[in-house]
């Protein structure tokens, strides 16, 4: 039900009409009885300036933001949430009497979904695999919340000066104790991985249709003590799950990380939790 009083929100990136946040948010405004919309519009990063003036014109409450606009978002936000500040990428926003502030919030979206699966690597080590957005957002969001040690094992080229600079701003700005390595470290993951807790691979090896791949090359290096993360949602069993399980590991995948950083956007927006167990059960079963 539209009124003369229902608030905007929406999705802003390109492509975007594969999206499916405006099924989860709108089901979760039904729900609720909220008197919000959520919609997507076609946006380049080139169109970001005037589609954000419109939208402040128009009273939206805020928007999502997808690639390929997440930087350009950060530079456009009068206010950056800490997360967002280190990631250097938002894909949250809040509109407050005109005033932008820009979150992010895979991150968080991410260690809520370890929690769903109750594991609990607060205090403990973790090794992260990856170098890209979702890669930096979790390990920003990870040492935000406490995670001890956070080994990153990114690619030698175009993004490791990026990863360096976030390990060195982790560990001047957090508790956690951030270190990185080479992914093509064969040696040294092994190493990392004899006494991590967690290990969350956010990279895009094993994911359709790429699906007989696994970012770590021998099955060996998993024991059964640790637990095996896959951001990768499609397949939902991955194989480096596989190859875990095959070795009495743990594991999670993706999937429930986009549940999660959408309903943390809806949190932001609405000042209530998203009906998760609902939205759920009707689009992530």
């Amino acid at each position: 039900m539209i009124t003369g009083r229902t608030r905007l929100t929406g999705l802003l990136g390109s492509p975007v009409a594969h999206s499916i946040s405006p099924l989860m948010h709108n089901k979760a405004f039904q729900l609720l009885g909220l008197d919000y919309a959520y919609l997507c519009f076609e946006a380049k990063e080139a169109d970001m300036e005037e589609a954000i003036k419109s939208l402040k014109f128009l009273n939206a409450r805020g928007f999502n933001c997808t690639m390929p606009v997440k930087i350009r978002m950060c530079e456009l936000a009068d206010r950056l949430s800490p997360a967002a500040e280190i990631i250097g990428a938002v894909n949250t926003v809040v509109i407050e009497d005109g005033v932008l502030t820009g979150h992010n919030t895979d991150g968080i979206g991410y260690m809520a979904a370890l929690r769903e699966a109750s594991v609990d690597v607060i205090g403990k080590k973790m090794v992260l695999l990856g170098g890209g957005g979702a890669a930096t957002a979790i390990a920003v969001q990870a040492a935000l919340d406490g995670v001890s040690q956070l080994s990153l094992f990114n690619r030698r080229g175009r993004s490791w000066q990026r990863a360096q600079k976030l390990a060195d701003t982790l560990n001047d700005r957090t508790g956690c104790r951030v270190s990185l390595f080479d992914i093509a470290d064969s040696s040294t993951l092994k190493k990392e991985l004899a006494d991590s807790y967690l290990l969350t691979n956010a990279t895009p090896v094993g994911m359709a249709p790429d699906t007989g791949v696994s970012p770590v090359p021998d099955v060996t290096m998993l024991h059964e003590e640790l637990i095996v993360s896959d951001v990768i949602y499609n397949p939902r069993r991955t194989k480096l799950m596989e190859d875990a399980q095959s070795r009495g590991c743990r594991t999670c995948n993706g999937l429930y990380m986009l549940l999660y950083q959408g309903a943390e956007a809806f949190r932001l927006w609405t000042g209530c939790d998203m009906p998760v167990e609902e939205i759920k059960a009707e689009f992530f079963c």
